[in-house]
């Protein structure tokens, strides 16, 4: 990348207090990302990762701990007040639930038009006009308007959703898992909606999802989150044909493929186990008591990032092995488990 990032998240830390005394919750630990202007970038992981948790730190939704979340260069945690409500203007986040985002005593025309007077620089007709704007983007009839989001399906109201977003002229969407509440047939629609978006309006949107396919269908970078950490991260391309993690590659191993050609093509085993606590994450690695690579390395220090490419990293002391397509200890060792 060559241009700046709209979006440079650096060193995040987001930690919580624990029922237990004395003990914290390590949802992000030490998490840095870039967004570059209008790409989409997936953040993906399993329930329980810390992946939604880092989308409503970067907005602000929760409190960092340490770190910075840098919009157009402007340090969000630095800011507070009026600087920092015009600062966030620039960052909107798109909820997951559809039915419970919205307000169902409110119409679709008083659910956008309250962000455009939070907004507070159009005038009433403006806002009519900037309304109807806005439902043209997102595919609905002007019509809608006058109806509640109680009247509406899924999909409608995760449109209109996206369109209170977008009322303040965003520059970077957090989306947390926008399509996941939503049925199969309506997904591609609203996929589709983020794509059309992204090419005629240039945001950049992080896109937090479990759903590797989607993921591939629309980014173009992949972060992988697994405990709080990323430990990988590059080209879609690349992250999904060379994954040179053990987790990535598990986590890609679990996703359904029809094409039995593919199917053969598969890397690595499924995941089994479940992800440790995070308010006791293990040493070292913290993949290292679910993978079948493990050595007594492992449990030492972080494992140190190696850059595999330009643009692609992974943190795993077997990543240059597994980048380079050497991947027979690891079959061979999760076979060797599987028969225990």
């Amino acid at each position: 990348m060559t241009h700046a990032p709209v979006l440079k998240v650096e060193n995040l830390q987001t930690r919580f207090k624990s029922v237990q005394r004395g003990k914290y919750v390590h949802a992000v630990d030490d998490v840095s990302i870039e967004l570059y202007p209008g790409e989409i970038v997936g953040l993906v992981g399993e329930s329980g990762c810390g992946k939604s948790t880092l989308g409503r730190t970067i907005v602000g939704l929760e409190k960092a701990t340490s770190g910075r979340v840098l919009l157009d260069g402007v340090d969000l945690c630095s800011l507070s007040g009026a600087a920092l409500r015009r600062s966030r203007r620039a960052l909107q986040y798109v909820f997951q639930d559809p039915y419970s985002s919205l307000n169902d005593r409110q119409t679709v025309g008083e659910t956008i038009d309250e962000a455009l007077l939070i907004d507070g620089t159009y005038s009433l007709d403006e806002r009519s006009r900037r309304t109807n704007e806005l439902l043209d983007q997102v595919g609905l009839a002007h019509a809608v308007k006058d109806r509640h989001t109680r009247e509406l399906s899924g999909g409608q109201r995760q449109r209109v959703a996206i369109a209170r977003s977008l009322a303040v002229n965003p520059r970077v969407l957090i989306c947390d898992e926008p399509v996941s509440a939503l049925d199969l047939s309506i997904r591609a629609q609203v996929m589709n909606l983020f794509l059309r978006l992204q090419k005629d309006l240039g945001v950049a949107c992080l896109f937090i999802a479990h759903d590797l396919a989607l993921v591939r269908q629309a980014a173009s970078r992949v972060y992988v989150m697994y405990l709080g950490k990323i430990v990988e991260h590059g080209p879609s391309q690349q992250l999904y044909h060379r994954p040179s993690h053990p987790y990535t590659q598990m986590l890609l191993a679990s996703v359904p493929e029809v094409d039995p050609r593919v199917e053969k093509l598969r890397r690595g085993p499924l995941l089994m186990g479940e992800i440790p606590s995070p308010i006791n994450p293990p040493s070292g690695c913290r993949f290292r008591t679910r993978c079948p690579l493990a050595v007594d390395e492992c449990a030492g220090k972080p494992p140190p990032s190696y850059r595999l490419s330009p643009d692609h990293n992974a943190a795993c002391v077997f990543a240059p092995d597994l980048y380079g397509g050497k991947r027979s200890a690891l079959v061979q060792q999760s076979a060797l488990a599987a028969s225990v």
